[in-house]
């Protein structure tokens, strides 16, 4: 831990993770909460921050692009019949307390503003464990209760009339290499047979560039994205290799759905955060040790 505005995980006595709690960003950047850099135990870096082709884009968090017309994932907004379009909707996730807070983990409660007027309240839990003397696991539930009076739907691109973007909820920007890295579950491989796809685990293999910061690990890294809940395991994943290297949830796919007055919507997603180039085995093996630990 270092100051009220950031914290330091660690595992085994080394730092793996910085959390910013309150990052001064534009609001068109839709300002919130997030893990940066992320690095395996060897120190090599796995995420990235506001970079050049996504400036929005901010290392490990929870972004949702349509919130009942709020832009919780900041940039642009796709307008059905527009395309992308700058809009002044952004929102912004504020940290109200620390429950609880140690050097491997806390649970966060924290307000969705937009427009002046709170629409979520998210209870956040992460935790950071040991696998093995190469792999460790960030565990990272959120739950979101709509604290309004009406009902409030989740939107994403896809839902709005562009194909393939349902991105929205738990995302991770990983770090730009010079190669792009490689995509795979335990039945497929390649960005464009496993994006959209529902899974129980999916892994991103990255070379390890000299993009990448950390010369211990020499093999490149592996990032394995598990849902860790049957309910969270029914959303197909987001991803993207060839454009930039990123992985998430896809809480709105096909449809909106809608979340009533005080009701919540809760994920869990388990990520392993490994030095070298995991095969599909090892993949799933520590997929399932972080899972049920």
């Amino acid at each position: 831990m270092t100051s009220p505005d950031t914290l330091v995980l660690r595992v085994a006595g080394r730092p793996v993770a910085r959390y910013a709690v309150r990052p001064e960003l534009p609001a068109r950047l839709s300002p919130r909460p997030h893990l940066h850099p992320v690095t395996t135990l060897a120190g090599t870096a796995v995420t990235e921050l506001s970079p050049a082709d996504h400036a929005h884009h901010l290392g490990v968090g929870v972004a949702v692009p349509d919130v009942e017309g709020h832009n919780f994932w900041g940039g642009r907004t796709f307008v059905r019949g527009r395309g992308p379009t700058e809009l002044d909707n952004h929102g912004t996730q504020r940290h109200t307390a620390f429950p609880l807070r140690d050097s491997d983990g806390f649970v966060e409660e924290l307000r969705w503003i937009a427009a002046g007027t709170e629409l979520l309240r998210e209870r956040r839990t992460v935790a950071a464990t040991e696998l093995t003397d190469r792999a460790w696991a960030l565990d990272f539930t959120f739950s979101l209760t709509n604290v309004t009076r009406d009902v409030l739907s989740i939107g994403s691109p896809a839902t709005n009339g562009r194909p393939g973007a349902a991105y929205g909820g738990f995302f991770w920007r990983a770090r730009k290499e010079d190669r792009a890295p490689d995509v795979f579950t335990a039945e497929s491989e390649g960005e464009a047979k496993v994006h959209g796809v529902c899974a129980d685990w999916l892994a991103l293999a990255g070379w390890g560039s000299p993009r990448s910061s950390g010369a211990e690990s020499g093999g490149g890294w592996t990032l394995v994205f598990a849902g860790a809940t049957e309910e969270t395991r029914r959303d197909p994943w987001f991803v993207r290799a060839a454009e930039y290297p990123g992985v998430g949830s896809s809480l709105a796919h096909t449809e909106r759905p809608a979340v009533a007055p005080g009701g919540t919507v809760v994920r869990r997603i388990v990520t392993v955060v490994a030095d070298g180039r995991l095969d599909r085995d090892e993949a799933a093996a520590l997929a399932r040790k972080a899972v049920t630990r």
